[in-house]
Formats: C-alpha cells, sequence, structure tokens
C-alpha cells in the first residue's frame, strides 16, 4: 500500500472542503492557511478545532498570536460557536501569545520569553485537555516581534516538529500581501509547514470573490485548481465542490409533464424527471409563461414546485399568472408551490447557490424554475456564473428534481445568448423561443433544438399567447433562417399565411 492510499486524513467541519481535499487535512502533520486580509483564515483555523469537539469528541488548543481569547470568543460567536462551553467541559484551551494593548508591554515582551517558552505552553495546554488538534493564528505576529528570520525559521521547525511527536495535527495560519503573489509575506511558513491550503479574497467587478486552493499536500493526493467558498452565520465556511459530483449522479426515465400537452408531444413524451431544461428567448416571447405552465403542470400532477424569481416581484408574478389562469398565490396557501423573489444584486453568486440550496432542501420540491439566469449572469464573472451553474445542476440532479432554467438573447430576432454559450452543454434539453418576421407581421415559433436521451421533433412550430396561456400549432413550412434572425419566405409564398399550411403540404 502506498503511503498516500494509507494516510490518515481529519475531516476539517467544513462543508465540501474535504472532498476536494479527498477526505481532509493529513493527520499529525502541519498545514499553513494563507491568505490576504478577510479571507477566513481564522474562521479556518478555528473550524477546524470545532470539527474535533463534534464529530470526532477530540480536544482542541487555539494559540493566539494577535487577537484576545475574548475577542476570539466573542467574534466565533457570530457563528453560533460558543467557545467558552467547550472551554468549561475541558475540549478546548486557549494559549494567550497575543502582546498587550499598550506598545510599551508589547516591546517588552520580547524579553520576557523566548519561542522556547512558547512551546512549553504550548505542549503544557495539550497535555491538560488532550488535545489532537492545535491551531496557532496568526505566525505574521511572529516576525513583527523576531526579525532575525533564519534564527526563527528554525524555532518554527522546533515547534511543529515537536507538536507533530506529540501526535497532534497543526493548522497554523499567515499573511499574504497579494492574492496572486508570493504564498507568504514573508516566505518562511510555507517551508516550515507539510500541507499549504491559500484563500483568497480577490475584487471582481467590484464584488469579492472568495476561492480556495491547495497548493500542496504532502504525499496525499487533493483536487486541483480554486474552488469558490462563502461565508455563513451558521455554518463557517461552506467551499462549493465544482467536480466529484457531477458526473455520479444516477438518471431517471421516468417522465413528466410539461404543462403544455403540444410541447411534450415534441419533446417525445415530456421531460425526464432529473431533466435541466434551458429556456431561451428574447423579451416577449413567453419564457416567464412557460415557467408558469411549467410549475402549474407539475401542481397538477401532483408535484411540489418552486420558483426563484430574479427578475419580477410577487405582485408582478402572481397578478401575470392569475391573467393566464393560473392560481400562484392558492398554491402557495396550499403548500404547493414557493415563490422566492431576490434582486440579482442582493448577494454574491456564492452566497445566492448555498441560500438556493438551503431552501430546496427544506421545500423539497419536485420541480425548480429559475427565471431568469440571464439576470444573474449580468452582475458576475463568467467564471463564477459558470461555476454556479455547474453547481446548481449538480445539486438538482442529485436530488432528481427537474430544472427549468430561463435565458435572455441579446438579440430581439434570435441568435445565440450569453447565457447559452456558457451553460448549453451543462444542460439536457434546449428550447428556443424566437420572433418569425414576415411582411410586417411579427409571429413567435418554438423548437426543441436538443434533448439528451430521447426523440424530439426537429421541426420549427408557430405559437400563440392567449389569455389561457400558450398554444403550439403547426410547423413553419415555408419560412427559413428563424433561428439566426434573418428570416425569408419560399418565393411563392405572398405571405407567411398565404401559402400553403403544414396540413396542405
Amino acid at each position: 500500500m502506498t503511503q498516500a492510499a494509507s494516510m490518515q486524513k481529519l475531516e476539517t467541519g467544513i462543508p465540501g472542503f474535504d472532498l476536494i481535499a479527498e477526505g481532509g487535512l493529513p493527520a499529525r502533520r502541519a498545514t499553513l492557511i494563507a491568505g490576504t486580509a478577510g479571507s477566513a483564515k481564522t474562521v479556518f483555523a478555528t473550524q477546524f478545532l470545532i470539527a474535533g469537539i463534534n464529530e470526532e469528541n477530540e480536544a482542541g488548543v487555539f494559540v493566539t498570536f494577535e487577537d484576545s481569547p475574548e475577542d476570539i470568543r466573542k467574534n466565533m460567536a457570530g457563528f453560533g460557536w460558543e467557545i467558552g462551553n467547550w472551554e468549561a467541559k475541558g475540549k478546548w484551551a486557549f494559549v494567550d501569545a497575543a502582546p498587550e494593548p499598550d506598545s510599551e508591554s508589547a516591546t517588552l515582551l520580547v524579553g520576557q520569553y523566548d519561542l522556547g517558552a512558547l512551546l512549553a505552553r504550548i505542549e503544557y495546554a495539550v497535555q491538560k485537555v488532550d488535545a489532537k488538534r492545535v491551531s496557532l493564528d496568526s505566525l505574521n505576529a511572529l516576525f513583527v516581534k523576531y526579525p532575525d528570520r533564519a534564527i526563527l525559521r528554525a524555532e518554527l521547525f522546533r515547534i511543529v516538529a515537536s507538536l507533530k511527536k506529540l501526535g497532534v495535527t497543526v493548522v497554523f495560519t499567515g499573511e499574504r500581501d497579494d492574492d496572486y503573489g508570493a504564498t507568504t509575506r514573508f516566505g518562511i511558513e510555507e517551508f516550515v509547514a507539510d500541507n499549504a491550503v491559500i484563500l483568497r479574497n480577490v475584487l471582481i467587478n467590484e464584488r469579492r470573490r472568495r476561492t480556495v486552493e491547495i497548493l500542496k499536500f504532502r504525499g496525499a493526493p487533493h483536487q486541483r485548481g480554486e474552488y469558490p467558498f462563502t461565508i455563513t452565520n451558521g455554518e463557517g465556511i461552506i467551499v462549493i465542490p465544482l467536480s466529484g459530483i457531477e458526473l455520479t449522479q444516477s438518471s431517471s426515465t421516468v417522465r413528466i409533464p410539461s404543462g403544455i400537452p403540444e410541447l411534450d408531444e415534441l419533446a417525445g413524451g415530456g421531460f425526464f424527471r432529473d431533466s435541466i431544461i434551458l429556456l431561451s428567448g428574447a423579451t416577449g416571447t413567453g419564457k416567464t409563461l412557460m415557467t408558469t405552465q411549467f410549475l402549474a403542470g407539475g401542481i397538477a400532477a401532483g408535484e411540489r414546485c418552486l420558483l426563484f424569481a430574479f427578475e419580477e416581484s410577487r405582485e408582478q408574478l402572481f397578478r401575470n399568472a392569475a391573467a393566464w389562469g393560473v392560481d400562484f398565490e392558492g398554491m402557495e396557501r396550499d403548500k404547493k408551490l414557493k415563490v422566492v423573489n431576490q434582486y440579482p444584486h442582493a448577494m454574491a453568486l456564492e452566497d445566492t447557490f448555498v441560500q438556493m440550496r438551503a431552501t430546496i432542501e427544506e421545500f423539497k420540491p419536485n420541480r425548480v424554475a429559475v427565471d431568469s439566469l440571464s439576470s444573474l449572469e449580468r452582475v458576475s464573472s463568467v467564471r463564477a456564473f459558470r461555476e454556479f451553474v455547474m453547481s446548481l445542476t449538480s445539486f438538482l440532479k442529485r436530488e432528481e428534481t427537474a430544472g427549468l432554467f430561463t435565458s435572455t438573447t441579446e438579440s430581439l430576432m434570435g441568435g445565440g445568448s450569453v447565457t447559452e454559450k456558457h451553460i448549453s452543454t451543462l444542460t439536457d434539453t434546449i428550447i428556443l423561443l424566437r420572433y418569425v418576421e414576415a411582411y410586417g407581421e411579427m409571429r413567435r415559433g418554438i423548437t426543441v433544438l436538443k434533448m439528451r436521451g430521447s426523440q424530439h421533433a426537429h421541426d420549427i412550430r408557430e405559437y400563440v399567447i392567449d389569455s389561457q396561456g400558450m398554444h403550439i400549432k403547426e410547423p413553419f413550412r415555408h419560412v427559413s433562417g428563424i433561428l439566426s434572425g434573418q428570416t425569408s419566405l419560399a418565393p411563392w409564398a405572398a405571405d407567411i399565411g398565404g401559402g400553403p399550411s403544414a396540413a396542405e403540404s
């Protein structure tokens, strides 16, 4: 058995991180958590100790070089972590190496103890509570006190080696000057550590985006690359992994109705239970109407439905649905439907995903609609948007929940939407809604562009919208260029309605 295969790993208690770490942090080794200000280094160090207490009943020691223990207790209480309770139970011990508040005392502190004395204090705390995990936050303070880098590096090696001999797993934090610069500010900590994890807090398009990267695990496997994460009050750090879950879910063969009988015929009998459907069209082509009928069709079939609306208010959605004979208000009252309205600028996409996932887990819908993805794309980077869609589609497939996403084309007459280009390969079914111009009259056309695992119609059909909703009619037989927006009629057609009908052809 290889060393990598046999190495024990400890779970960090950070949702998603243990997946990309392929089990957690290597046991009885030292891991550097490096990051710029505000990247959640202290939260990571704290969450690691809490996981040991809650999951393994293992005590932990927190060594603080900057903040006082009281400040850490107060700061972490915001996440719902009452450190004082664990201290009272003998599961948590602080080693306070923070400087005194006034600068004069802090200066004298250098002559009062060296790192040998600090090591003795840490070892005493470890033995007192029988700790298995130790967090040191942050080593940057030591570089301020001890300007001799060579001596400090040797002393850090001694501390880490001594703690590893005690059988504990060590996490220590280090400062960076730049999110994509040197691993640490002083270039020493990464050589002391067996493993290195980088937390980033990058400003992109006037919004902060946090990511985590495992830079190295000495002798242990891990996934590579950056993964987005967010911080919530109830859970702390939540990493959103993009691999390991997308291609492992089962595939359902059960068909569900779309809410429009003619569309079910086009789709070969309806959509699959775990389908992700992309509905693309220009403004006014009926995307929200199709979404309404999709949800109404699910409720009529005895399913629970959830709508995330990012463009219209609840009152507007309910009014429009009522105009088509759909009682959204009554469906919500009967707890068959849940509508969540949110302004797309309200939070980062990572936070939006975590909130959506929590809502889905709580409501347990059979169908989820998102109207529209384009509004989310406009407030994020291309990479963040694609990662958001990957995470959401993977989660819905794992839950065997049908998903309908809408996107808006850039041109009124057609062409691909930016959203469509970025996520078309992640969806199972693509439905296009297009305007069709013919001799001064504007018609509408619909086609099923692709549908994985099923036969489907390939023609472009006309549809009309009235007070009862959408009705799909006969195919356009005498018009070409509909999808490109460059429509042209057959030479013999006087107008789109004057040529032979589909039935006559």
